[in-house]
């Protein structure tokens, strides 16, 4: 069975390539569609089963990381993602496509009256590129398994450090299984700056939706999918399967049982 992952990209995406090749090297079919297209055409969301929206600087992050990008959504299309998600379907959003998700609502609940979450500022004031390890510990989101393992991927950004609104907003993310991914130490220990690239409250590298089908993550999955890319494959220390494939394969194998 073809499973067919929407794309989103505007001025400013440039992850969108490597994206697609993640999902094709998972057995799935992407196909690219630009924000003004989609806005003319809202029920193009329902050709696909997945929809992605990458990494990249959208708009050239004039205002604030993703904001005009979350702005269109939440003023044009807001109803059909949530429809989306309502009918079973996959999203995720990855750096600037978790951005994205999280100012125009989409997370931690695409459901809510209002954002509840943001993303600021690294506490470091600089953009943050580095190789980072996480902590898998929610088996909520259907793009991830193995909790309590050990991943290594690599961040890009400026604006990562994740915010709640406050403690009430914390405490149903924790209680919830929403935090699924939190920066750590090589042994899973709590750690602090470069290991926690940006102050994240909590160390959240990424959260899921309370249905565990919207993900979004500030670390780049789309960037270690072949031996290759990990910094220390010459040294034999690089896992058989990298680890950001296992999330593109997690999300095409759980499109396959939807009846949509």
């Amino acid at each position: 069975m073809s499973v067919r992952v929407l794309l989103v990209r505007t001025a400013g995406t440039n992850c969108d390539q490597e994206s697609a090749r993640a999902f094709a090297m998972a057995g799935a079919e992407p196909m690219f569609v630009h924000i003004n297209r989609l806005m003319r055409e809202p029920a193009l969301l329902r050709e696909a089963r997945i929809c992605m929206i990458p990494g990249g600087f959208t708009y050239g992050d004039d205002i604030a990381a993703g904001k005009i990008l979350a702005h269109e959504i939440r003023t044009r299309l807001l109803g059909p993602f949530r429809d989306f998600i309502r009918s079973g379907r996959l999203v995720l959003g990855v750096c600037n496509g978790f951005q994205v998700l999280i100012k125009a609502g989409l997370l931690p609940d695409p459901f809510a009256d209002e954002p509840t979450a943001t993303l600021g500022w690294n506490d470091s004031n600089r953009f943050e590129a580095r190789w980072v390890r996480m902590r898998i510990d929610s088996n909520r989101s259907a793009f991830l398994r193995d909790t309590g393992r050990i991943i290594e991927l690599p961040v890009a950004h400026g604006e990562g450090k994740f915010i709640p609104r406050d403690a009430n907003v914390l405490r149903r993310l924790q209680d919830g299984g929403q935090i699924v991914l939190r920066y750590c130490g090589p042994h899973g220990e709590s750690v602090g700056y470069p290991g926690n690239p940006n102050g994240s409250v909590d160390a959240i590298a990424g959260i899921c939706d309370p249905s565990g089908r919207v993900l979004g993550l500030m670390p780049h999955p789309e960037r270690n999918v072949v031996l290759t890319h990990h910094p220390r494959w010459t040294r034999g220390e690089a896992p058989a399967v990298p680890d950001g494939l296992a999330f593109f394969t997690n999300a095409v194998e759980y499109a396959r049982t939807l009846h949509v």
